[in-house]
């Protein structure tokens, strides 16, 4: 491993000048990285399916479960959530839920810096959950699993905070890619939605870390498409309505899924018992349905199947739109481990298939087959969740092959991601986010704010003058002082108010008034204050109401007791410091594995 490592270091130090180069050869590291950490999760997820349900292989779970006894049904699920809710609970929190969301705050916020400890502790955890019957997808993981590997490989070598973003979405790409055998739709989908970004600085090591971990899964799993879509194509122009129509459809069912997914965590946020054995009660309400209806097993790929080649029956693919949103809600909510990406395929292909076939009930002469919609649904129903409409259109293209099919995807994605966007600004990802006040959209710069307190950047030594101190002792006391606005205290005090210089000027030069005019009468009405919990983010924003230097930062219990005072310069000192600790993290972590490793030696 040693050897590994001064190899990679002397291919750095070689390539320091050439940063086109240097990330290409580390994005391929990656990409392989990658492409072998998708094959050996999804061989974890066919042995935890033999384990529990007698089921070899990493494909479905639909025929063996039918062949089961209710109770053998039942069961599995229990069993995981009770292994996966201690395992995450008390190993690594970022673990829990679909992951995708914690990989883009570690690329907005932390420099790309994921723990390590992540992907093992997800690796199990979801191939658990899926393995054991929870209604998730393996796509979340994977790409969580792909950028830890990218962020753990940056730390090895040392690398900055940017050649570490980069690197981990690079990770994110190989995921998607050896998942889908598709490196376009990989290489989009961490450009699209992990990054935000489309630069040409990061798009090459995304696509060469995209392509070599499709190569390796291709190696070890086949050259075989995630799924078998027969040959489909518009019947006639008229399909245009259809599609449109359907894309609206479907803009309101993701945001159904969005919100649906977030009611069941605060659902489950909300029952006072352990919080790791809420995934166990989560299994079991998920058995208790799959008892009936064993499609919401696992990743559901069987099922996709059978709707994409039109062999589900109309009512049963309505129900299943319903259940599959309740059912992954719940086992994600519930603190299970898994992905969103796939359950969104389920539900779309579902949908469309119920679509379709009331399409053909109606203009038979004038609109595809049922599994043409199916296959729309599913372009569709992931832009609708992800936002991300690229990203989807050029996984369908790649899953069929087939341009005949690229107008009606076109259509339904676009239509759909307008819908959900207009209804529900947050995507299924940024929502998580946003629940926590982390903004995406918003850049770097004001997360960075929001993310740093008043208490400390606060300055706890307050210069502040007495409420009825005469207007003439105020202006030499403003002379004297590198300040230009002072909170005003009582006898005992507590804050009165708050004077600026810009609130005197006018009257400094009016005779008679030196003695007669306190402090107090040179006060606004309204005192704008902040407490110490507060972020600097709202901080700046409170003082350019005023558009004052500084502002009281009073107790929360008691608004009039003053334990510091914040200025502009407070907090843009304060900002300064974590934008420069930040780019230097990735480099001090790395120096801070290699003094630790010199130790164990």
């Amino acid at each position: 491993m040693s050897e590994a490592i001064s190899f990679m270091k002397g291919i750095i130090r070689r390539f320091a000048g050439n940063e086109y180069v240097l990330m290409v050869c580390m994005a391929a590291v990656v990409g392989v990285l990658g492409g072998y950490g998708a094959v050996g999760f999804r061989w974890l997820i066919g042995f935890f399916q033999g384990l529990f349900f007698s089921q070899q292989g990493s494909g479905g779970i639909l025929d063996a479960v039918n062949s089961l006894p209710w109770y053998a049904r039942l069961i599995p699920p229990i069993i995981g959530g009770a292994i996966v809710g201690p395992m995450v609970y008390f190993f690594a929190r970022e673990a829990r839920g679909h992951g995708v969301p914690e990989v883009m705050e570690a690329v907005a916020l932390k420099g790309g810096m994921i723990r390590r400890r992540v992907v093992a502790v997800k690796t199990l955890a979801s191939s658990i959950t899926i393995g054991s019957g929870g209604s998730a997808g393996q796509e979340g993981p994977i790409i969580q699993i792909g950028s830890g590997i990218g962020s753990a490989f940056g730390r090895m070598i040392g690398v900055s905070a940017d050649r570490m973003r980069t690197l981990v979405a690079c990770g994110a790409a190989a995921g998607i890619a050896a998942t889908f055998n598709a490196p376009i739709a990989g290489a989009m989908f961490a450009l699209e939605i992990i990054l935000g970004d489309f630069g040409i600085a990061a798009f090459t090591p995304i696509v060469v870390s995209s392509v070599l971990a499709t190569v390796i899964s291709r190696v070890h799993l086949g050259a075989f498409p995630a799924f078998i879509v027969p040959q489909y194509s518009m019947v006639s122009l008229w399909e245009i309505l259809t599609y449109s129509s359907f894309g609206v459809v479907m803009g309101f069912v993701g945001v159904l899924f969005t919100v649906t997914l977030y009611k069941c965590e605060d659902f489950f946020n909300a029952i006072r018992i352990p919080p790791y054995t809420k995934a166990a009660i989560g299994g079991a309400m998920v058995g208790c349905v799959g008892i009936f209806i064993p499609h919401i097993y696992g990743v559901g790929y069987d099922s996709i199947s059978l709707a994409l080649l039109g062999q589900i029956p109309w009512l049963l693919l309505l129900s299943l739109v319903v259940i599959k949103i309740l059912t992954t809600s719940v086992t994600i909510g519930s603190g299970g481990s898994g992905g969103v990406f796939a359950p969104s395929l389920f539900i779309g292909a579902m949908a469309g298939g119920a679509f379709g076939f009331l399409m053909q009930a109606l203009f038979p002469q004038v609109t595809a087959a049922q599994g043409a919609y199916s296959l729309a649904g599913m372009g569709a129903m992931v832009s609708a969740t992800t936002h991300g409409p690229i990203t989807a259109i050029l996984m369908l293209f790649e899953m069929t092959g087939d341009y005949k099919m690229i107008l009606p995807l076109m259509l339904s994605c676009i239509i759909s991601t307008v819908v959900a966007s207009q209804l529900k600004r947050d995507s299924i990802y940024t929502l998580k986010l946003t629940r926590r006040g982390v903004d995406i959209r918003a850049g770097k710069d004001v997360n960075i704010m929001r993310s740093l307190l008043v208490k400390d950047a606060m300055t706890r030594d307050v210069v502040s003058v007495p409420a009825n101190m005469p207007l003439k002792k105020l202006v030499r006391f403003t002379l004297s002082s590198k300040h230009s606005s002072f909170p005003l205290v009582d006898e005992d005090g507590l804050l009165e108010g708050i004077v600026t210089f810009q609130d005197f000027k006018d009257v400094v030069f009016e005779e008679g008034l030196g003695d007669l005019v306190v402090a107090k009468d040179l006060s606004p009405q309204e005192v704008i204050t902040i407490t110490g919990n507060e972020n600097l983010d709202s901080a700046l924003r409170k003082i350019g109401v005023r558009n004052i230097e500084q502002i009281p930062v009073v107790d929360e219990t008691n608004p009039r007791k003053i334990v510091g005072i914040l200025s502009r310069r407070d907090i843009f000192t304060a900002y300064n410091k974590a934008v420069i600790d930040r780019s230097i993290t990735a480099g001090g972590a790395a120096e801070a594995d290699r003094d630790k490793r010199r130790s164990a030696a």
